[in-house]
């Protein structure tokens, strides 16, 4: 049983580990602003940690206009993504991985 239960968690470990990558750089990389000046600027609207990833998820869920953070010239020229097709799941672990790799608390001096 305990076999099973390592199997388990190591196959779900692998399936999710490149959930950021995958699903967020791989696109990301085709538009010409980085991915971590999103971050910035939900970071200077929204503040904490749990109000970025709740704009974040509400956005990548139902993605609008009225619920962008990037300026309108910006919506012009790429438009609004398409809604994640990402399991709510899923979305929480690529928002904690990307939390992880450009949070600035505990990293400025």
């Amino acid at each position: 049983m305990g076999k099973l239960v390592l199997s388990v968690v190591l196959l779900f470990s692998i399936l999710n580990a490149d959930i950021y990558k995958d699903n967020c750089i791989s696109c990301h990389k085709k538009i010409p602003v980085s991915i971590d000046k999103y971050f910035y600027r939900y970071l200077l609207k929204y503040s904490s940690e749990r109000s970025v990833k709740e704009a974040m998820t509400s956005y990548l869920k139902e993605p609008s206009k009225d619920k962008t953070v990037m300026a309108e010239a910006f919506i012009k020229r790429f438009g609004i993504k398409k809604k994640t097709k990402l399991t709510d799941e899923q979305l929480q672990k690529a928002l904690d991985i990307y939390w992880e790799k450009y949070k600035v608390f505990g990293k400025l001096k």
